[in-house]
């Protein structure tokens, strides 16, 4: 007998826009079948642990393409379905069995059940690629078999039928092919199990489909050909390699799953393996490759990792999972305690992700510590390609992640010539030290030539060598460490005078302010004019006051931001060049200001900064020269 019944609760127009809206791609659909299936055979499994009258057998699920009537047929030996209960999941859409069977059973104290289906729309995903879908059922609670079919419209039809065994059985038969899409592809075998790879390899009952095997040809006949057979295979991995326990998993295990799954021809740096149960439970495996992938610098690269929930795969590129300075971290997180929205595709906002998120960061960034403190060599492998992601990330939202970071930043010390870190620097620091002195420079030889390196040298001191551009912006975020300030000894006041010498500059300057005015008149563009305390031998240097530095006006001008650092001229009061100054000021003003210019112009010139007028600065070394 066959019952036609009407939708209960969704017209044609509801059920089209689920089946064309909700759901951005139509491969989705075996995933949701299958993982109806997977949610089928849990739920009989658990039954038979409660009841004794429901058997248990191999549990399966099949997936079968017959290319000649153009239909996929989806079979499990799971629960099954009664009459009232295809009426109830499948005649009313979005009334959810499985969330149903959930909130049953959290009343009582059962064994863990992972159910994938939460909002009975996933069945309704097959009419994106079938014209009609059938269902043919049998309960582990009846011994009357049902068959459901409908073409997606207003109605569907029940009737009695015949069946052997429990379970169901999902015919879709496909869509005629349009310009725009090719249903007859998921008939073929290699798109069959590329979409159970991508998004059922973890389910945890076998999948199995028919491949085909070649035969070898017969060695004692000439004539003979390879001949070929069909056989069914299982195709999915079934248990992931994430939820195994750390220990029953090798090096190699990791690096050739890392290699397959993420297209890499290296072995990474490192892998990380996170089991985490309790308020949220989830499993990550995380990887850092061994070298920057080809598109990682490019606009193409997306971060993120890939997310599962109960071994299902959801999104590729999860960003929320990872912060933007640890965008190099491949790997998934797989958690039962994600809420997904109605079609599974994204995620909703939610603090659970947030949480694992953070986990996430902390266990990478305790990795990375791990590996500076216990294999130096390894770290500095890493550090060369991605360490430039740790500065930013250290500078970026004012410093907000400082804390985190800052001991895992290296830079190149000028004494040692090594990449040395900031507690490293401190342990070495002679006593009576009080800062950490630094110098903006490409490499150490350029530091060597600045004339303010020689008065730290000649204190002993070690000074760190900033030569990537985000170098001196975190620097200034992170200001000081274990309660020692960063000093630039291309702009601070490096305080290593002693204090006699300290103060008779202090009273020249007010004996020689006159002096000093006439010389800041001669090159408007310094802000100021000072006699240094931070020059050995060199006649003079010029240095930044305020906020921008000459560095960060490099960087911030490269990318088209107008800004300039205000300039302070610094003159050596012990050189002879200053006595030289005075004399030319009290007999020839004029030739004074050219010389000023030019000592000027070749103290920017140290700094790497093109004078301002070359030139007015060629044609007064020119004058210079003929005098």
């Amino acid at each position: 007998m066959t019952e036609k019944k009407e939708f209960k609760t969704e017209t044609k127009r509801l059920l089209d826009m689920m089946i064309n809206s909700i759901y951005t791609h139509k491969e989705i659909f075996l995933r949701e079948l299958v993982s109806n299936a997977s949610d089928a055979i849990d739920k009989r499994h658990y039954l038979s642990l409660t009841n004794t009258n429901i058997p248990t057998e191999d549990y399966e699920i099949k997936i079968e393409a017959d290319k000649a009537n153009r239909t996929i047929t989806i079979t499990d030996n799971g629960v099954g379905m009664t009459k009232e209960e295809l009426e109830d999941h499948l005649g009313t859409i979005a009334k959810s069995g499985s969330k149903e069977f959930l909130e049953n059973i959290s009343k009582e104290k059962t064994p863990d059940v992972d159910i994938i289906g939460q909002f009975g729309v996933g069945f309704y995903s097959a009419f994106m690629v079938a014209k009609k879908v059938s269902v043919l059922t049998k309960s582990v609670n009846s011994d009357k078999a049902f068959l459901f079919e409908s073409e997606g419209l207003d109605s569907y039809d029940i009737s009695d039928a015949d069946k052997e065994g429990y379970g169901s059985v999902i015919t879709l038969y496909l869509r005629d092919n349009t310009e725009d899409n090719d249903y007859d592809k998921f008939m073929d075998e290699y798109e069959i199990k590329q979409l159970v790879k991508k998004y059922s390899d973890y389910v945890r009952y076998p999948i199995k489909t028919w491949v085909t095997k070649t035969d070898p040809k017969d060695e004692n006949d000439k004539d003979s050909k390879p001949t070929t057979h069909q056989e069914l295979e299982t195709i999915n991995s079934m248990l992931p390699i994430w939820k195994k326990n750390k220990n029953e998993v090798t090096e190699e295990e990791l690096n050739n799953f890392y290699m397959t799954k993420f297209l890499d021809y290296q072995a990474p740096i490192t892998s990380i393996h996170v089991n985490v149960e309790g308020n949220i439970t989830y499993n990550a495996l995380l990887f850092i490759p061994k070298k920057p992938f080809y598109d990682f610098y490019s606009d193409r690269d997306e971060k993120g990792l890939q997310l599962y929930t109960k071994g299902v795969f959801i999104l590729d590129k999860c960003k929320e999972l990872i912060p933007d300075y640890l965008r190099f971290v491949k790997g998934l997180v797989d958690s039962a305690d994600l809420p997904l929205n109605i079609s599974r595709e994204m995620l909703q906002e939610d603090r659970a992700l947030k949480k694992i998120a953070q986990n996430v960061e902390k266990k990478v960034l305790s990795e990375l510590s791990s590996m500076l403190k216990n294999d130096r060599d390894k770290y500095l492998e890493f550090y060369k390609d991605y360490g430039l992601n740790l500065k930013y990330g250290l500078y970026e939202n004012y410093g907000e992640k400082k804390d985190k970071l800052k001991d895992l930043i290296l830079l190149r010390s000028f004494n040692e010539d090594k990449l040395v870190s900031f507690a490293e620097y401190k342990e070495k620091m002679p006593e009576g030290q009080k800062a950490i002195y630094y110098a903006v420079a490409k490499d150490k030889d350029s530091a060597a030539k600045l004339p303010q390196m020689e008065m730290v040298k000649s204190k002993g001191y070690d000074v760190l060598i900033l030569s990537d551009d985000v170098d001196e912006f975190m620097i200034n975020v992170l200001a000081e460490y274990d309660e020692l300030k960063f000093k630039s000894i291309n702009k601070d006041d490096l305080e290593l005078l002693d204090e006699d010498e300290a103060k008779k500059i202090d009273e020249m300057k007010e004996e020689k302010k006159d002096l000093l005015a006439s010389i800041k008149e001669a090159i408007p563009s310094a802000k100021d004019v000072i006699l240094s305390k931070r020059l050995v031998d060199a006649a003079c240097c010029v240095s930044s006051t305020g906020e921008i530095t000459f560095e960060m006006e490099r960087v911030l001008k490269s990318q088209n931001r107008d800004v300039k650092a205000d300039r302070v001229f610094e003159i050596n009061p012990n050189h002879e060049v200053f006595k030289k100054l005075e004399e030319a000021y009290n007999t020839d003003k004029d030739y004074a200001n050219k010389l000023v210019n030019i000592l000027y112009n070749e103290a920017l010139l140290q700094e790497g900064i093109l004078p301002d007028d070359p030139k007015a600065f060629a044609s007064d070394i020119t004058s210079l020269i003929l005098k």
